[in-house]
């Protein structure tokens, strides 16, 4: 059986990608986020999955304001990198795992989620980032990649309880998967942040805090929070962290918070990392 080993959540923003492609880790803006970064990938290194599934949200590449589904899961056996417009980043091939993939696209379809199912997609900073973040800067990826996009762009987003008993039935579907692979699953973007209108730059640090402090040891209460709130109170794209519940609901239950740092700011967004694992 299959077991989900631990959940991961970071931020995703592009100018961090950026820093990591063009070997700007040492410079002074960047060098005391990095150097936070480095402790977590020791975390990530340990705890060691076979499998990553990827909660995150494209950036208009695999979709568009044509087609956005709510929730989706990408199929195929490898999903090449976006060009974003500055050509594509140099990371390697995000190779999946279809198998498990569609073990899991079937399960959560019977378990009443109707998820879009994805045969060929390409993949943007929204889930690049976040394996440069966790992995660096390998040839290959050490682990298989599940993405699940959600849509956090076009209102309406789904909401918190819906995102934590989606990360419940992918729990279910992971069990039920007869391999032996360690699993781990990630929830990407926010934390707070709004990149356009008046309040641009937003930062709300204590806000965040408490989400994450929620987020750990009373999911329930979290996944309560109304879509308003993030907006008010963390800005706009702060609807991004609804993405860490999928995470959450995923080691359902108890569990250990192994590792946590914020880093203010990284372009304009309190950046987060975060590694839970299932209460011993």
């Amino acid at each position: 059986m299959a077991e989900i080993v631990a959940g991961f959540g970071t931020s995703h923003v592009p100018a961090v990608g950026a820093a990591i492609d063009k070997g700007r880790q040492e410079d002074p803006y960047w060098a005391p986020f990095f150097a936070k970064v480095a402790e977590f990938r020791d975390v990530v290194a340990d705890v060691d999955p076979d499998v990553c599934i990827v909660v995150y949200n494209d950036h208009a590449c695999a979709f568009s304001l044509r087609l956005i589904p709510t929730f989706a899961i990408g199929l195929a056996d490898a999903f090449p990198v976006a060009d974003e417009g500055f050509g594509r980043r140099p990371v390697p091939e995000v190779v999946g795992h279809p198998e498990l993939a569609w073990h899991i696209a079937e399960s959560l379809i019977l378990d009443e989620f109707d998820m879009t199912l994805v045969n060929e997609m390409e993949v943007d900073h929204g889930l690049t980032v976040p394996l440069s973040v966790m992995f660096g800067q390998p040839d290959k990826w050490p682990a298989r990649i599940v993405p699940v996009p959600v849509n956090v762009v076009q209102y309406p987003p789904p909401t918190g309880r819906r995102c934590l008993a989606l990360g419940r039935a992918i729990r279910r579907a992971v069990e039920s998967f007869p391999g032996n692979e360690r699993v781990a699953v990630v929830g990407t973007g926010g934390m707070s942040h709004q990149i356009h209108g008046e309040r641009a730059g937003l930062i709300n640090v204590d806000w965040d805090h408490r989400f994450l402090d929620l987020l750990v040891s009373d999911p329930e209460a979290a996944a309560a929070i109304p879509h308003l709130d993030y907006v008010r109170e963390a800005g706009s794209e702060a609807i991004e962290l609804v993405m860490w519940l999928v995470m959450r609901g995923a080691l359902d239950g108890p569990v250990h918070e192994r590792f946590r740092r914020t880093h203010v700011p990284t372009s304009n967004t309190h950046n987060g990392l975060l590694v839970v694992e299932p209460a011993t």
